[in-house]
């Protein structure tokens, strides 16, 4: 794609201002999870009673409408993108709340919403679009300190995390307080409110550990593995050993045979068989380079909107592929989240897609700081 830096159609203006390092990056993780899926799910589909293609075919026709989709949200200039996600916040919020009365009950969690052709997970699209809303409130409340901003994302905060330890979700809960608090962190709060959230974060855990049976079976499991029942993590680790440097060769895995979510939370896994530790580790730099350059780009960024919603996207991004790759490695205890555009999920690639979309047009280069 060539265009000249005088044309000013919105597409060549977006060619010459995208950060075109990072769009690569992200394109060759979606294609790679293409390949995993490839790899991983036709066994698991068998297994379910499913075609052997089934979840292929599922996460190849997701592809083309995350690429569209993180396209189309990466030509919108900040204003605009603050609009998407108040309005996709308002919606994912609302269908966050639909899950207790019609949500489809899996493994004990109601986080999913059945409609014809597949299933959708509004917490999915709560992360990104909560990240950009609670930046301008934080944002707001700085340039206008009138304005209750930050009064009403502690709201928003209490009443999103209440609601997902209502489903029970708690992984995601981490996730967007992490978030969140980073966001508030940079914002100005007081070392004192710092100290206080810390101590809070840690008795959450605590009451999590205590009254949450699930968490407490797996921190119960990852300290001592004789606790309980830890079957897929054990195979996951075999993978990695037999995967060696090298792995095994593309195809010729078994642990997708016989590990249940071999193509969603332990796609990692299967990688580390079937391609080794090599392209594990160069999974691990394409990650890493994404949010390391993200946060590069905000190095000389003036307009605290952008900055606080930029850092909470990169952090999100990072945090959840942290949480993925460690629950495989048996680093932390298990935790059910997918791997960013190399798990299987539909709702999630596509969550992921609005994310890192609204990302690369808040970091497009833009004279004078502007918001138009």
């Amino acid at each position: 794609m060539m265009f000249a830096r005088i044309d000013q159609r919105p597409v060549a203006r977006w060619w010459w201002t995208v950060d075109r390092w990072s769009l690569g990056a992200l394109i060759l993780l979606i294609g790679f999870g293409s390949v995993m899926s490839m790899a991983a799910s036709p066994a698991v589909a068998v297994r379910l009673g499913y075609a052997p293609l089934h979840f292929v075919d599922r996460q190849l026709m997701a592809v083309p409408l995350a690429l569209l989709v993180m396209f189309g949200v990466s030509l919108l200039q900040p204003k605009t993108v603050r609009r998407v996600a108040f309005i996709g916040f308002a919606v994912a919020l609302a269908l966050l709340a639909l899950t207790f009365l019609i949500g489809v009950e899996v493994k004990g969690a109601r986080r999913w919403i059945d409609f014809p052709g597949g299933a959708l997970q509004p917490s999915e699209f709560v992360k990104p679009t909560f990240a950009v809303v609670a930046a301008w409130l934080f944002a707001e409340q700085k340039e206008r300190p009138r304005f209750p901003g930050n009064a009403i994302s502690i709201g928003l905060f209490v009443l999103l995390v209440a609601m997902l330890l209502k489903q029970p979700d708690f992984g995601m809960a981490v996730v967007v307080g992490a978030v969140w608090f980073a966001q508030f962190f940079l914002a100005g709060l007081r070392l004192y409110w710092v100290g206080s959230g810390a101590l809070a974060g840690l008795g959450g855990l605590v009451g999590a550990y205590l009254w949450l049976p699930h968490v407490t079976s797996r921190i119960n499991r990852f300290l001592d593995p004789v606790a309980g029942e830890n079957y897929q993590i054990n195979r996951s680790l075999e993978a990695f050993a037999n995967g060696g440097m090298w792995g095994r060769g593309p195809g010729e895995g078994t642990v997708k045979d016989v590990l249940p979510d071999a193509h969603a939370d332990f796609v990692f896994a299967v990688a580390g068989e079937e391609f080794g530790l090599i392209v594990c580790v160069l999974i691990v730099g394409v990650f890493a380079f994404i949010v390391l350059r993200g946060f590069s780009r905000l190095l000389q960024e003036g307009n605290l909107f952008v900055l606080l919603s930029a850092t909470g996207l990169l952090i999100q991004f990072g945090l959840q592929a942290v949480i993925n790759m460690a629950s495989t490695l048996h680093l932390i205890p298990t935790k059910g989240m997918t791997l960013p555009f190399v798990s299987y999920g539909g709702s999630s690639m596509l969550a992921l897609a609005l994310g890192m979309g609204m990302l690369l047009a808040l970091t497009r280069r833009r004279l004078g700081g502007s918001e138009l």
